[in-house]
């Protein structure tokens, strides 16, 4: 029998976490069926099978303990993918060979399934001499486009996301390039971008004084630490990017900081990790072990979160041993030191039922209490699997007692490692949990604020049809189980009425009790000062955090989720605040029916090397009031080209079909060079007939409204004219469903339709 409280939950799960057959076929019939799977998967390395099986099964079930996705839809699958979401891959050598070698390194992991991170600070700066070919650097941001191309290729493969981080010291020569490179909207999209921020810089910043930027023992500049600092500012209210990592802090309270040193993070920031290292994530939901909710006996069962805490790490644990590695030595580096990022989700709607409004002082104060306690249960329950199993290889006592996390633990559980070991150098992490959340019942993300209470969602069925359901949040559907139609309380605070300083607060409160990260979203009003934007990071860094993301609606990135009219408001809020229906949900599964007319435009593209013209058509078809491309027809009479443009035309014809976020084909074709060379046009260099094709596709986009931007200034033939019909859409389409209800939730572009979400 299912245990779904929602449809939505349902489909999260079919979708994304079901086992199947390669044709589609169910193999896990019920959801208990999955969490049976994943249970006898991580117990078989256990001696005792059966019983932990059971064990971990009592764990998994009614969602209470909720493994990452990549261990929900991996696990017990014998197929050949790695259960650890994310790693930071070997240190980027300065030389031409090496730097080719860690992206081939990259690709087989981002093959596999796993999004990667990389510090780009130990290449030379732009400019630099290269010693033995008299030539001059590209620079650590050339080599990040190459990096991007290649995610964008693994991704059009096939693969399940194309996640990345790429950070910069903040004294490294090329730091404003790097600062300001995704001030264009089509490079490094790939890429999440961090500075990292050092101690000695944020003294520079406060001091106003000078600040050297260099590369090995050569300084290359000097400039004001505070200018920097606001370059790093307002490239991130303009842009949302870059991040900030406070790098220092993060070395410094490192449980492992006597054998190693860090210098990126994975994707979404929640793990720092050293070369090779992986990110094994998992959560526990709050939501489901808080007693008598909304009562004023409401509270969380902390002798249940101790035992579900210790059953987590030691099914985490045996991922080490179970999981499948695409490189070796991010197997050695794994087994060396046993790092788990056990987190929570549901934090919001726990303190909901317990009466607290989220950022508050009081809410606060409940959430460094429950974070210790998960905390002093993890560091004992390790304790406990090694006295059965060893201690994790790279142990010393003393030293690892003397410093980060553990030396702020009580002196039962420091006294209880020193005699036994523990199992796991690290333990706990607060990791994005966007699509789990959904599957779990849609409760609060992480320790992410409720983003919308409820919304209507709208569903293209495969017969054509189409439904509306609601999607509510999880606490919410548990007051009106409860108490019916009555109004919500003036604690039912969301994302878009909390100001940054609540959110840096809860930020702040988490981290005392966290040993790696946490991966958190600060949303802040579009309306907000700079001056306002820029103290978000200064309270982010005086209370003691260890990085600091905010989103603020800008033009490259779109705005935040909007709510639809009809959806239930809090206390506050506006109808503008809930979430869109507009979109339809288009199935991805079954290509879009051609009408029997479409309307479009013919463009006239004259490419130097060809004595004949090519005539590019684009069609497009309109869902629900927006226009976007449909079909396309390439035709020449240089049949030279007959063959690839035909095989050109029939391929983006089916891709555009399939409904989603298709301007991808725009920069996959625009990526594309020809060795031979390619031309100048309309002042414009294209690296090639494919790249100029591409440009008429993105221009006609623009067009229609499907895409923001200028495009390539190409013309369009004088006979035929572009009709834009409806209203442009909303920000961003979803690229699995093409709904505009895409929304940035920690660090994540995450849609609330369907809940694809781009990492995490």
């Amino acid at each position: 029998m299912s245990r779904f409280a929602a449809p939505i939950a349902e489909s999260i799960w079919d979708m994304k976490y079901r086992f199947k057959e390669a044709d589609g076929t169910p193999i896990d019939q019920t959801v208990e069926d999955s969490w049976r799977r994943i249970a006898r998967d991580l117990a078989r390395v256990e001696k005792d099978p059966a019983v932990w099986e059971d064990k971990f099964y009592a764990a998994l079930e009614d969602f209470k303990y909720l493994p990452a996705g990549r261990i929900t839809a991996g696990a017990g699958t014998a197929r050949n993918v790695t259960l650890f979401n994310c790693f930071v891959m070997g240190t980027v050598p300065d030389s031409m060979s090496g730097i080719f070698d860690m992206l081939k390194e990259a690709a087989l992991t981002m093959q596999q399934g796993g999004g990667i991170g990389y510090d780009f600070s130990t290449i030379r700066p732009r400019g630099a001499d290269v010693l033995g070919v008299a030539a001059d650097a590209s620079g650590p941001l050339s080599f990040m486009d190459v990096w991007d191309a290649m995610c964008r290729t693994i991704m059009s493969a096939g693969s399940r996301r194309g996640a990345m981080m790429a950070t910069m010291r903040c004294d490294h020569p090329d730091i404003e390039a790097f600062i300001t490179a995704k001030s264009d909207p089509a490079r490094l999209r790939m890429f999440n971008m961090s500075v990292l921020i050092t101690d000695a810089f944020m003294d520079a910043v406060k001091a106003d004084g000078p600040w050297e930027l260099k590369f090995g023992d050569r300084v290359y500049h000097t400039v004001e630490a505070r200018d920097l600092w606001n370059k790093i500012m307002q490239s991130t209210y303009d842009y949302a990017e870059p991040g900030v990592i406070f790098i220092d802090r993060i070395n410094k309270l490192n449980n492992l900081n006597y054998v190693e040193t860090i210098a990126a993070t994975n994707p979404c920031g929640e793990q720092p990790l050293p070369p090779y290292g992986a990110c094994l994530l998992g959560s526990i939901n709050l939501a489901r072990l808080v007693k008598a909710p909304f009562e004023d006996a409401a509270a969380l069962d902390e002798v249940e979160l101790t035992e579900l805490v210790a059953t987590a790490v030691r099914m985490m644990d045996n991922v080490v041993d179970a999981s499948r590695f695409p490189l070796p030595e991010q197997a050695a580096e794994a087994q060396a030191k046993r790092r788990i990022g056990l987190g929570v989700t549901g934090l919001a709607d726990a303190l909901l039922m317990l009466g607290l409004r989220y950022g508050s002082e009081e809410a606060a104060i409940q959430t460094e209490v429950w974070m210790k306690a998960i905390a002093r249960a993890s560091y004992l329950a390790s304790v406990n699997i090694a006295k059965e199993k060893g201690a994790f290889p790279l142990f010393d006592a003393e030293k690892y007692l003397s410093g980060g996390l553990v030396s702020q633990l009580d002196d039962d559980v420091k006294a209880a490692i020193g005699e036994h070991g523990i199992r796991n150098a690290l333990l706990t992490s607060i990791a994005p949990t966007g699509t789990i959340s959904l599957y779990a019942g849609n409760v609060s993300s992480g320790i992410e604020p409720v983003f919308a209470y409820a919304y209507t969602r709208k569903v293209l069925q495969k017969d054509g049809s189409r439904t509306e359901e609601e999607v509510v949040d999880y606490a919410v559907q548990m007051w009106r189980d409860k108490f019916g139609d009555r109004e919500l309380p003036e604690y039912f605070v969301n994302a878009q009425t909390l100001e940054p300083s609540a959110h840096v607060r809860m930020q702040a409160a988490a981290q005392k009790w966290i040993d790696s990260c946490i991966s958190k979203t600060i949303n802040c009003p579009e309306d907000i000062s700079f001056e306002a934007f820029k103290d978000v990071y200064m309270q982010a860094w005086d209370t003691g955090c260890k990085g600091c993301t905010t989103y603020r609606p800008n033009d490259v990135t779109g705005s935040v989720l909007a709510v639809s009219e009809s959806a239930e408001t809090a206390p506050g809020e506006q109808p503008a605040d809930h979430l869109a229906d507009g979109g339809e949900v288009i199935y991805m599964s079954e290509p879009l029916e051609r009408p029997q007319t479409l309307e479009g435009a013919t463009y006239k593209l004259k490419w130097p090397d060809s004595e004949h013209a090519i005539y590019l058509t684009v069609n497009d078809v309109i869902i629900n009031g927006h226009r976007r491309p449909f079909e396309v027809f390439i035709n020449s009479k240089n049949m030279e080209h007959y063959a690839w443009t035909l095989a050109l035309t029939r391929m983006i014809s089916a891709v555009f079909r399939r409904g989603g976020d298709v301007s991808f084909v725009v920069e996959e074709l625009k990526a594309v060079f020809d060795p031979r060379g390619g031309a100048w046009m309309e002042g414009k260099y294209i690296p090639s007939i494919l790249a100029a094709i591409g440009g008429v596709i993105e221009r006609h986009m623009i067009a229609i409204g499907f895409i923001e931007g200028e495009g390539m200034g190409l013309k369009s033939d004088p006979k035929a004219e572009v009709v834009a019909v409806g209203e442009a859409p909303r920000g961003k389409a979803c690229p699995s469903c093409g709904q505009f209800d895409v929304q940035m939730v920690e660090g994540c572009m995450t849609c609330m339709s369907c809940g694809y979400s781009k990492c995490g």
